[in-house]
């Protein structure tokens, strides 16, 4: 393991553990973020908590990709422990193209019959009502590209990526998301696989080209979360 790798784990082990000065995630909010539908793993879940917690009481943090709220419960439990500014929730909600009728990923419960749509507004507004997160998270029903081109020019603490895989939208989402975090904040990014024969190679691309680039470095990578601070 090189010096790098070894201080990016010794920064995401002080994450993860913060020890009795640091905050720790209440465990009602965590047990709901563990039986919400979702694939993002508790390791990963807690280090997003962690980064909320320390990153949102300087702005607001923003996800990419709530589906049902598990990493939504993550994020904003840390904005709430932060005690200073909330969680801006981007999704729309009719599930990705995996999600549909007919595909790997598909949750026949998330079908909307009234629509003929998956729908997951639903699940995602029930996870947060349970998790007494509601007052933390500002929903946004559209899509990241979207929003990213009409944004009011507001900085944020922390993005975290997790929306649509392909190519294309991925590198929606960085374009659009990465140049509003501010100096100190952090970005992240859900399912980095660097073998092929273990993910889809979209988010990995993206993730190792801002991670190349002058104005980020690199702090910590577990399992599939990687995450890149702004100089």
């Amino acid at each position: 393991m090189s010096e790098r790798e070894q201080a990016g784990w010794e920064h995401a082990f002080r994450l993860l553990d913060p020890g009795p000065a640091g905050p720790a995630m209440p465990e009602g909010a965590r047990e709901v973020a563990r039986r919400a539908r979702g694939f993002l793993s508790e390791a990963e879940g807690l280090l997003l908590f962690s980064l909320a917690a320390e990153a949102s009481a300087r702005a607001p943090c923003l996800e990419v990709g709530s589906y049902c709220g598990k990493s939504t419960v993550y994020l904003a439990a840390g904005c709430r422990a932060a005690g200073a500014n909330p969680l801006f929730a981007v999704d729309h909600h009719g599930g990705s193209p995996e999600q549909q009728p007919g595909q790997p990923y598909h949750d026949p419960e998330l079908f909307d019959p009234r629509l003929q749509r998956v729908s997951t507004f639903g699940p995602f507004q029930a996870t947060l009502r349970e998790a007494g997160l509601e007052d933390w998270v500002i929903p946004v029903v559209t899509t990241s590209a979207r929003l990213s081109r009409h944004w009011p020019g507001l900085q944020l603490s922390l993005a975290f990526i997790d929306g649509g895989h392909s190519e294309e939208d991925v590198r929606a989402d960085v374009e659009g998301w990465a140049p509003r975090v501010a100096g100190g904040g952090y970005l992240c990014m859900h399912d980095l696989f660097s073998d092929p024969a273990k993910g889809g190679q979209a988010p990995y691309r993206s993730f190792e080209r801002l991670r190349r680039s002058p104005g980020w470095e690199h702090v910590t990578q577990v399992e599939t979360l990687g995450i890149l601070r702004r100089r």
